[in-house]
């Protein structure tokens, strides 16, 4: 019994240090010149900087100065940071996902298994369902490298269910948690509406390469449950069906994604010579092309999949500078390599900003509440009136800032020009 209290006592210290480094990684974060720069625009941030909880608003703003060799420093400054303060996080758990899809077919190390191979998804549980085809790939099948596609230019919610039942949901969260990030939870699927047992059941998945299976991997059941040890409720309300329900909201068994594990699995994507090994992803040169293309390419560049208007247009899921607007004009100096999420009233943008003419790069990363009724699921939010709005003139109030700030040396941003051709 004594080593098993000793064993619980050295556990839970491990879980104090973690929330207490979690807790001044956010406190040492600046936290003046945000406030400074936004009450300079009133007429666009001050009713959401004063009623800064309401809307549950959080920005991280990242400076980026190269020295003589282009090596990177980088400046972080907060606004409203905190790890614990419940937000959803909607489609940002899908760059991640198509993070450790690379990873782990780097880590099979089996001879011709690729992310262009052939992946098929069989279904053996309730609620589940196959995928043995794919029409808006070239050769007609679906791929590891098909769906990252799809995530990270139109942010498909079914490509990010295939790749989430790739990982596996014990071994999705354990991955995270040994990176670092042990306030994220991310172990459900997607708008399919599944519950907590249906969702630790990921469905078998067979690679093929001219009839011959390369990888195999049968249903994997999780063995540990994540969901929040306490309970998380928001707002005055919900529908439930056409009944209005006058209790807040649970989101006790959602996802949960916080803005810091945010910007620093994009920091560790984008610069993972930057990062601790610890923190770094096992991915190829190629891995890195590959995701640098299709995180900034818009999605009228691309061809397989072929995105068309009016349903697509260049500024599509690229919030900040831009409000996602279908009648932007899009600067083509500048390119955003991003991942935006929005569901239940939550707006949010994890970006990383480049202008290629004047040398501007940062790093920007928000969320931000639209739901003033504070009713949720009754698909009545304010994206177009208050967030779509404090998003675009968010990026472009950091992004003029960048302009007039001075810089030692000019950077070298040749890495992140990519071949939008396919």
């Amino acid at each position: 019994m004594k080593k098993r209290y000793k064993s619980l006592s050295v556990q839970l210290l491990t879980i104090l240090l973690l929330v207490i480094s979690s807790s001044i990684q956010a406190q040492q974060l600046n936290t003046e010149l945000l406030p400074k720069l936004l009450a300079t625009k009133p007429e666009q941030f001050k009713e959401i900087v004063d009623n800064a909880d309401k809307y549950r608003v959080q920005i991280l703003y990242t400076q980026i100065d190269r020295d003589k060799k282009n090596r990177p420093t980088f400046t972080s400054y907060g606004f409203r940071i905190n790890n614990t303060e419940y937000f959803y996080p909607a489609s940002t758990v899908k760059f991640p996902a198509s993070v450790m899809a690379l990873e782990k077919i780097n880590q099979l190390n089996i001879k011709r298994l690729s992310k262009e191979t052939p992946m098929f998804t069989g279904a053996e549980y309730e609620r589940h369902t196959p995928v043995t085809k794919d029409s808006t790939a070239e050769n007609g099948l679906p791929s590891v490298a098909h769906y990252i596609k799809k995530i990270l230019m139109v942010s498909d919610n079914d490509a990010f269910n295939r790749l989430y039942e790739f990982m596996g949901q014990e071994a999705f969260n354990e991955t995270l948690r040994q990176k670092g990030y042990q306030d994220t939870r991310i172990y459900h699927r997607l708008q399919v509406g599944m519950n907590l047992e249906q969702n630790r059941r990921t469905n078998p998945i067979k690679f093929m390469e001219d009839g011959k299976v390369l990888y195999e991997q049968p249903m994997v059941v999780s063995e540990k449950s994540y969901s929040s040890p306490t309970p998380i409720t928001i707002g005055k309300g919900y529908m439930r069906g056409d009944s209005l329900v006058k209790e807040p909201f649970a989101f006790t068994d959602r996802n949960f994604f916080p803005l810091l594990a945010q910007q620093s699995i994009l920091k560790s994507v984008l610069f993972p010579e930057a990062v601790s090994a610890k923190q770094r992803f096992q991915l190829t040169d190629a891995d890195y092309q590959f995701l640098y293309q299709y995180m900034s390419q818009m999605p009228n560049e691309s061809t397989y999949p072929k995105y068309e208007a009016p349903d697509f247009y260049p500024a599509y899921c690229k919030f900040l500078m831009y409000g996602g607007n279908k009648d932007a004009v899009v600067n083509p100096n500048i390119r955003i390599f991003n991942k935006v999420g929005d569901a239940y009233g939550f707006l949010l943008d994890n970006a990383y900003i480049v202008d290629f003419s004047t040398g501007v790069e940062f790093m920007l990363t928000t969320v931000l509440l639209c739901n003033k009724d504070e009713v949720f699921n009754d698909d009545h939010y304010d994206y177009e009136t208050i967030g779509f709005p404090f998003m675009k003139n968010l990026g472009q109030l950091i992004y003029n800032y960048e302009l007039s700030r001075p810089r030692k040396f000019k950077p070298d941003l040749s890495k992140f020009k990519m071949s939008y051709d396919k």
